[in-house]
């Protein structure tokens, strides 16, 4: 009994009931070395394959052979069973497959960003080596796409399966048929799925258009191209939807029974990739998801575009006044110029708007400043971009996922089914309310760090009106001197220059109340920031949500087995029954918490924040209006003094003793009336000078 349940060669033993995968010709087993006890993979060939002509038989070993990439499964030999039936014994990848990664709840709605830039440089720098020795593979899809997880946790995915692999240049052709047909391209699809006659011929875009479907599935949790019923039962029209595809369109899918396709040109917003990494991918899928092989991608384009956004870094971005976050994706030896440009292309916010600050403190980005000496970002602790423009809330940052439609019969299969869709949604409601609690986290920072900036510019106020008072005292103490001189005539206009003077002088309290009447609202402003900060602190949804997920999970894992088991004993299935009464219960609940608490918290924090950026905004406004009118008030007062200082000095000068000219005779002095002259026009234009207009009261 025991040898019918173990296998062996030479080298290596193996059980058969660890089995990693199956297919048409060969199953591939965790093995051991017999002598070292290394954990290997081996795949052991069936009778069918031997059915297959023997040139094809050894291409996968041959081509398997001359591969050695990291992002390659290495085969380290071929050995026989007593059967003489071939056996590879390969590298053993302790992660399973991309697509059982994929079909775990957690990941219905895509991989998370990081997870999926692996998932890319991986399949990316595979696929470079394999067009390198002018192999193309024919099967790519995520079940031969390996995971070997690190010592420190990372992923690294390997390509797997050269069953169907032949060598092949760019320009070269092929007739045979292989693949698996949700990832097969068009003109393999007609031929082998619908088994239409045709004379096409296939190059090496067959693998790109593979791949396209499989990065689409990475990211999103599902297939770009659906037709009613799934792939597999309604094939006609996946070949229509497919081969119809309008140019730039990355999916399609068709909703109800005979119904029209729904074409989409960018991800869902239920995956998990940024606007800035979406904005990346979209145009490389498009340009492979390409029915029409003239018009595809060629492998240098696809190389080219990935390579790009491979070597691009992230830089994490809050704009506050719209309460969105954002993934600047950009090259590190870029400039600040070029950042401010794809920020004001992501947000909207014009490059003279702009206004950036890092950990509560003004970050000056000057143009020629290179990306790779900006801050270190996350999404916690973000640049925050404030605008000096009014702006508004972009809105949630989530797209609720569909409900499936709740199984009215008694079904352990379909029961099954609908569980697992649903721990999939849960599993999203507990990353949406994460990120809601971040977004309120950073929201509190960041208002926070705007209150400290405008506590600062009106500390810059009061410390301009100081100095404006100084000189105001100045330009007075001289006006008084020249009076007591006797130096402005009778006929000046007396009321212009002191007047204006003392008009200045007496609204400057004015500005002075108002400015504290700002410090004050402030004082208010952060009052109503801490009860926020309190109620996130104190705010246990997510805690709630995720007990809520593992009575799902558990109830899920019963179905599993029913699932499994099949007929239900009776009291079996009434047990079924009531689960199922209670994971509609639990289902409510969840929508209730997500809708009513969490959504409900995150909309009140919006709309103070909405009344918080409203006063911020109008006091920025009078501040710099104030500012403004202060700093032209100070270059006329230093004029006001400049030129009262040349009138003292030539009052001065005509004190001295009379000087004699040459010749012995007198020199000739400015006659009085005239000095009466230039005094009154340096009085005149003094006035006028000193008439700026006053700005509008500072006070709210």
């Amino acid at each position: 009994m025991t040898e019918k349940m173990t296998a062996s060669t030479a080298n290596y033993l193996w059980s058969l009931g660890d089995v990693l995968g199956q297919g048409a010709t060969a199953s591939v087993y965790k093995a051991r070395n017999k002598k070292t006890g290394e954990q290997v993979a081996v795949k052991v060939f069936n009778l069918m394959s031997y059915s297959r002509p023997y040139k094809v038989q050894i291409r996968e070993f041959e081509m398997h052979r001359r591969l050695n990439h990291n992002n390659i499964v290495k085969l380290f030999s071929v050995e026989e069973l007593s059967s003489k039936q071939k056996v590879l014994v390969m590298e053993y990848c302790s992660g399973g497959c991309l697509l059982s990664l994929l079909e775990e709840p957690e990941n219905a709605f895509g991989l998370p960003e990081p997870e999926f830039l692996i998932v890319l440089q991986c399949v990316v720098h595979g696929m470079n080596h394999l067009r390198e020795n002018g192999v193309v593979h024919r099967d790519i899809k995520p079940g031969n796409i390996i995971r070997q997880v690190g010592e420190d946790g990372r992923s690294i995915y390997k390509l797997t399966d050269f069953g169907a692999a032949r060598e092949l240049e760019d320009d070269e052709k092929f007739v045979s048929l292989y693949g698996t047909e949700e990832y097969l391209h068009p003109d393999m699809y007609e031929r082998a799925v619908l088994r239409k006659p045709q004379q096409k011929t296939y190059g090496v875009s067959v693998d790109l258009w593979s791949i396209g479907v499989t990065f689409y599935h990475a990211a999103t949790g599902s297939l770009p191209f659906t037709p009613y019923g799934g792939p597999r039962k309604n094939k006609p029209t996946m070949y229509k939807i497919t081969t119809e595809k309008p140019v730039g369109a990355i999916a399609g899918v068709q909703r109800v029974n005979d119904g029209p396709i729904q074409w989409s040109y960018h991800l869902p917003h239920s995956c998990q990739l940024s606007k800035g990494l979406s904005g990346q991918l979209v145009p490389v899928l498009a340009g492979i998801l390409e029915a029409d092989q003239e018009r595809c991608w060629a492998f240098d384009q696809f190389f080219s575009a990935t390579t790009d956004i491979l070597q691009r870094v992230s830089v994490h971005l809050f704009s506050l006044q719209q309460a969105a976050t954002h993934r600047i994706y950009i090259h590190h030896y870029n400039t600040a110029a070029v950042f401010c440009e794809e920020v004001a292309s992501q947000t909207g916010v014009g490059l003279e708007q702009q206004h950036f600050l890092f950990l509560g403190h003004d970050l000056s980005l000057e143009g020629s400043m290179k990306v790779v000496n900006f801050p270190p970002t996350s999404p916690s602790q973000p640049l925050l971009l404030l605008s000096r423009a009014p702006e508004t809330h972009a809105g949630l940052p989530y797209s609720e996922s569909e409900m499936p439609i709740i199984p009215s019969r008694f079904d352990v299969v379909a029961d099954y089914s609908f569980s697992k869709v649903i721990v999939g949604v849960v599993h999203q409601y507990v990353r949406i309310m994460r990120s809601l609690h971040t977004h309120r986290e950073v929201l509190l920072h960041g208002y926070y760090s705007f209150i400290e900036k405008v506590r600062r510019e009106c500390g810059d106020a009061m410390l301009g009106i100081s100095t404006v008072d100084m000189r105001l005292q100045s330009c007075h103490s001289s006006e008084r001197r020249l009076h007591t001189l006797g130096q402005f005539p009778i006929d000046a206009p007396e009321a212009s220059f002191p007047l204006k003077l003392r008009l200045i002088r007496e609204n400057l309290p004015v500005y002075t109340r108002g400015i504290r009447e700002f410090q004050t609202r402030l004082e208010h402003l952060h009052v109503e920031l801490a009860k926020h900060s309190e109620n996130l602190s104190e705010d246990k949804s997510i805690q709630k949500m995720e007990v809520f997920l593992e009575k799902i999970m558990a109830i899920h894992q019963q179905y599993r087995k029913d699932r499994l088991t099949g007929k239900l004993p009776f009291n079996d299935e009434q047990i079924h029954k009531f689960e199922k009464i209670h994971l509609l219960s639990l289902i409510k609940r969840v929508k209730g918490l997500l809708r009513e608490d969490c959504l409900q918290r995150y909309r009140d924090l919006l709309a103070s924040a909405s009344t918080w950026n409203s006063v911020l905004h109008e006091m920025q406004c009078r501040l710099s209006d104030f500012g403004n009118f202060s700093r032209g008030l100070m270059g006329n007062l230093e004029k006001c003094e400049e030129l009262q200082n040349k009138v003292l000095d030539r009052v001065l000068l005509r004190a001295q003793p009379e000087q004699t000219g040459p010749g012995g005779q007198e020199a000739t002095d400015t006659p009085r009336d005239k000095d009466h002259m230039v005094i009154s026009s340096a009085a005149v234009n003094s006035a006028t000078m000193l008439e700026p207009d006053l700005p509008r009261p500072i006070g709210l």
